[in-house]
């Protein structure tokens, strides 16, 4: 492997090509502190030059390439496996917007351009580039792209496949394909862009991207709702479709154990109701500097629902500060949760139709499995996506049992893999599959579906070297 290494040192720098156990430890564990692997080697090219030679030079040496953005992946996608036997290609480095394109509405980036920065690049034009996550600080477009993100503007604007319209990509073998085009009509052949994008770096290395931009959306109305129940939420949904339309760009929704948990462990964070609930619902409205009256919109919508009994009460932002103290109690519950101790994460889709009754009996099902254990569900109901994750019971003094959850966790699991499949559900709707998922998908799936994934993964990566064991595990008797 010294060859390997002093062959990647030449092509992007010695200083780029981390080897001490004190330079590789961030690359190597996920941002849930759950899963960790080891590296051969951390390498940080500048360029789709210097991402084609490491990949060309892993290659040769039939040694794996773990693609990595910023690392917040919660499914161990971007991590290395036990081994010590895989090369980290972190695109960290790569951060340049390319282009800015306001009358084509196109901004091309590097891969490892972070959300944030890509929103303030469209912002700087009058535009809006949708996309927005709770990590949108430190994820990074490729990674957005190579897991299909979704967040919380996808009843609007619809997942990131639905926000590129090319890529340019180093293939297994180190030949770059550029398909950074960005032409809303294009029938001239299969679709690779989307071939790509979901495929969690294990068909090649996303390295650039052309990604759609939209009208600038400067005037908001937001409220956040109490509602007794999902079935209510579900409700509420509809009403807010008929009286807003296509201003109606959020409807995120979260139940009382997830706020309460923001309430005890985000600094500032306070309750805007007057009486808890159980289900509450962040609802937004978003429009051009000329939308005018999307407060009285909502304010409209929020009377018919508490009529119709499908809301209980409502707070609405009156200012700036006031909207992101509202968005900052759903945003913040992922990193509440963290702090709290174990936790078992679940990222399913389910027919929004159905999902009130899932919910209503997914609940005691699991106190059966774990007594005690606590739900924190929160997430889309847009799109029918809950975060359906799960703390540690308590103990009698207050602690959390991770015991008792680690001991439990996989028959939760299947419990909820189970039923969301009897829903023609899916177990994971915007996190991907990773390291975490892959075995489960792939039995939750009909012979053909696999099958045809095996296919598309041998065609392109017939040695098996780009992130392997992530998405779809191998043919019986293949290699990883």
């Amino acid at each position: 492997m010294d060859d390997l290494l002093d062959r990647l040192r030449t092509s992007i720098g010695a200083d780029h090509v981390l080897t001490e156990d004190a330079d590789v430890a961030a690359y190597v564990v996920d941002w849930t502190g759950t899963r960790a692997g080891r590296a051969l080697a951390v390498v940080r090219p500048s360029s789709t030059e210097e991402v084609a030679a490491v990949v060309a030079a892993c290659a040769g040496a039939g040694v794996p390439v773990v693609p990595q953005g910023g690392n917040t992946g919660l499914v161990g996608g971007g991590v290395p496996d036990a081994s010590g036997n895989q090369v980290v290609l972190s695109l960290g480095r790569m951060r340049r917007v390319r282009e800015v394109d306001p009358v084509a509405g196109t901004v091309t980036v590097d891969a490892g351009v972070v959300l944030a920065d890509v929103q303030a690049a469209a912002e700087k034009v009058d535009r809006l580039f949708p996309m927005s996550l709770g990590s949108e600080g430190s994820c990074t477009i490729g990674g957005n792209l190579s897991t299909n993100a979704g967040g919380t503007a996808v009843l609007r604007y619809g997942m990131t496949r639905e926000l590129v319209l090319g890529l340019e990509v180093v293939l297994p073998d180190g030949r770059v394909w550029d398909g950074l085009r960005g032409l809303r009509k294009d029938n001239t052949g299969y679709d690779l862009t989307q071939l790509f994008v979901g495929a969690e770096g294990t068909l090649g290395v996303i390295t650039g991207a052309v990604l759609r931009l939209f009208p600038a959306t400067p005037r908001h109305a937001t409220a956040w709702v109490a509602v007794p129940s999902v079935d209510a939420a579900v409700s509420l949904l509809g009403l807010a479709q008929q009286h807003a339309g296509v201003h109606l760009s959020t409807f995120e929704i979260a139940n009382r154990q997830a706020i309460d948990l923001v309430l005890a462990h985000l600094p500032g964070a306070s309750d805007p109701l007057g009486e808890p609930s159980d289900w509450y619902v962040l609802v937004e409205l978003a429009g051009s500097a000329s939308d005018d009256g999307l407060d009285e919109t909502l304010e409209s919508l929020l009377g018919e629902a508490v009529e119709a009994g499908c809301a209980t009460d409502a707070a609405l932002a009156g200012s700036p500060s006031q909207r992101s103290a509202l968005w900052a109690l759903r945003e913040g519950i992922s990193e509440a949760q963290k702090v709290e101790g174990a936790t078992l994460k679940h990222d399913v889709t389910l027919p929004i139709a159905r999902l009130a009754e899932w919910t209503d009996t997914m609940g005691p099902r699991l106190q059966e499995v774990c007594p005690g254990v606590r739900l924190v569900t929160y997430g889309h109901v847009g799109d029918g996506n809950l975060h359906y994750n799960l703390n540690a019971p308590l103990t009698d003094d207050g602690r959390s049992d991770d015991d008792a959850l680690r001991a439990a966790a996989a028959d939760l699991t299947t419990a909820i893999y189970d039923s969301v499949a009897r829903e023609a559900g899916s177990i994971s709707a915007e996190h991907g599959l990773g390291r975490t998922k892959a075995a489960a998908a792939a039995s939750y799936k009909s012979d053909v579906e696999v099958d045809l994934m095996r296919a598309v993964k041998q065609a392109l990566d017939p040695a098996g070297l780009m992130n392997p064991g992530v998405l779809v595990p191998p043919a019986p008797g293949a290699s990883a």
